[in-house]
């Protein structure tokens, strides 16, 4: 009897900046991708990123839950998280659709936090965090969508004790020991001269500093070099001006700026705080692909809720692309509820109705729909972008509309916000609100 082998060759798609190997068993020879070998040196007075050898400058996004698929068609080149596994998908789940999308990922790691709770004078849970997150480095460390470890977020939020640096140097220290091809680094709220200072003499293992800045992101080039930091670093968030960076209401609610108003910053800052500084900063990452609740819906979520993108995307395609999308968003010009702006501290009656307009522009003349809500001023609230609940809409307090202006009646006393969302028919939105009081 003849014996006949069959060869089969597997050959598959080789995304982001990976290499290949082919590995032969008895019966078949397959192409199984590399895990990327990651560097940044600085190279004739500026540092650059490189993969396997290939510049690599980040044009990236930060990525909890958000669409992978439609960041890659914006010509994005990475993503960032700030877990390995978010609840809803594992690590490797997330570095594989990153994978097919040609996407590269800078994969976050928890790391305790001393304002939760985590106390880095216990020798014992320090060491057992480390042990935890070995295994996490272990499982991921060789998928060839890879891109760079974050070891913790905002570290230095509401903290005292300077040995969580220690830590963070060795999970640094950890992770090159057992993953020689990826790059570290540790992000920071903000920047401070103590924390730059800090991560120089307890963290010298990392390869990069990593920034979170939102109104005074155009800062960002001078205070690095002001306090200090010669080496590499980008930005890990930065987008619409922070709650606590805006005016407030008479009754302390943030005027949060509309969805106009927030992408001509986007344009601008990016400019000012990440693209002007051409020999220091190596990428970043703007927050937030995706949509999440923080003081409201629509704060930093550069989509909606329903999933449309707002005019801050179209920024980032301008960005990314060096042109503008073929059909962009609907641009606010004016918001007005009976009469007012948000700074004028709308006060309201219980009961009575009022009026309220938005007057729009659409660069394509789409025709416009509008949905409008009441929701009540969110009293759920945490630092540091921690998990809030999403307030419910005041049932029955749209009376009537027409195009761009609403009748409402105002509900029982109290704080609110009237929500009001312009969609062109091609899943892109504009957004604004106005906070109120009814007395």
């Amino acid at each position: 009897m003849r014996r006949i082998v069959y060869v089969i060759c597997v050959i598959l798609f080789i995304g982001c900046k990976g290499k290949a190997e082919k590995v032969t068993t008895d019966t078949a020879v397959v192409t199984r991708d590399l895990p990327a070998k990651v560097e940044v040196n600085k190279e004739s007075g500026k540092y650059v990123l490189r993969v396997n050898k290939e510049p690599f400058y980040i044009h990236g996004a930060g990525l909890e839950f958000g669409n992978i698929s439609a960041l890659a068609s914006h010509n994005a080149n990475s993503f960032r998280t700030w877990r390995t596994d978010n609840g809803q998908r594992s690590g490797k789940e997330v570095l594989d659709e990153a994978h097919a999308n040609g996407l590269m990922v800078t994969m976050g790691i928890e790391v305790g936090r001393e304002r939760h709770g985590f106390d880095y004078d216990d020798e014992e849970a320090v060491s057992k965090q480390l042990m935890d997150i070995k295994q996490q480095v272990l499982a991921l460390k060789d998928h060839p969508a890879l891109l760079i470890w974050g070891i913790g977020n905002e570290l230095n939020l509401h903290y005292e004790n300077p040995k969580v640096w220690d830590a963070v140097n060795e999970i640094s220290m950890m992770i090159h020991e057992v993953d020689p091809n990826h790059l570290t680094t540790t992000s920071l709220a903000g920047i401070g001269e103590q924390e730059v200072k800090y991560i120089k003499e307890r963290c010298p293992d990392l390869d990069i500093l990593s920034v979170q800045m939102y109104g005074d992101l155009p800062q960002v080039p001078r205070l690095i070099r002001e306090y200090g930091w010669d080496g590499p670093y980008m930005v890990t968030e930065w987008g619409a001006t922070g709650h606590w960076e805006v005016p407030t209401t008479s009754w302390g609610a943030p005027i949060e700026q509309n969805s106009t108003v927030k992408a001509n910053n986007y344009l601008q800052r990016h400019a000012k705080g990440i693209a002007s500084d051409t020999t220091q900063c190596i990428g970043s990452y703007v927050f937030l692909w995706g949509n999440k609740q923080e003081r409201t819906p629509t704060w930093y979520g550069i989509f909606l809720e329903d999933g449309k993108e707002t005019e801050s995307v179209d920024v980032m395609h301008y960005i990314w692309n060096g042109k503008w999308p073929d059909n962009r968003t609907p641009v606010i010009e004016n918001y007005t509820l009976d009469g007012k702006v948000a700074l004028d501290n709308v006060t309201l009656k219980v009961g009575s109705e009022y009026s309220a307009t938005i007057e729009m522009k659409d660069f394509e003349e789409d025709p416009l729909t509008y949905r409008w809500e009441i929701l009540p001023e969110s009293t759920d609230l945490k630092d540091g972008g921690d998990e809030e609940t999403r307030p419910e809409a005041i049932e029955g307090s749209i009376v009537s509309q027409a195009a761009g202006d609403v009748l409402i009646k105002a509900p029982e006393a109290g704080a609110y916000r009237l929500f009001v969302y312009v969609n062109d028919g091609h899943n892109h939105s504009a957004a604004a609100n106005i906070p109120f009081m009814v007395k």
